[in-house]
């Protein structure tokens, strides 16, 4: 395992929602409406940013008003990272939209 994948899998760590062009509550439901984000960790050298595809049974929006622009997503999906597969998990709050998230390797 890298020393990347074991850094981000102790602890949770600082996160936000990497969105372009603009940095907006719609841009953010846009891409979970497609099933697939950027989340980018902010304490890794130059930031550590990771396409997530959602898991819709993990992923939990029911806390998050998109139109007031409140509340925190909880999103949760699939990826491989160094050659290692992992899940992330995020809790990005709509207000900043950053949050704290960290990765849990997944046995194969």
């Amino acid at each position: 395992m890298s020393e990347l994948v074991k850094y981000l899998s102790e602890g949770d760590h600082p996160v936000e929602a990497s969105l372009r062009p603009e940095p907006t509550v719609q841009a953010l439901k846009e891409r979970i409406d497609r099933g697939y984000v950027f989340v980018k960790f902010t304490d890794t050298k130059g930031g550590t940013e990771l396409g997530v595809r959602l898991d819709p049974e993990a992923t939990d929006l029911s806390k998050a008003d998109f139109d007031k622009g409140t509340g925190t997503v909880h999103l949760v999906g699939n990826l491989t990272l160094d050659y290692v597969k992992v899940r992330c998990i995020a809790d990005i709050n709509l207000e900043t939209l950053s949050g704290q998230g960290h990765l849990e390797p997944v046995e194969a």
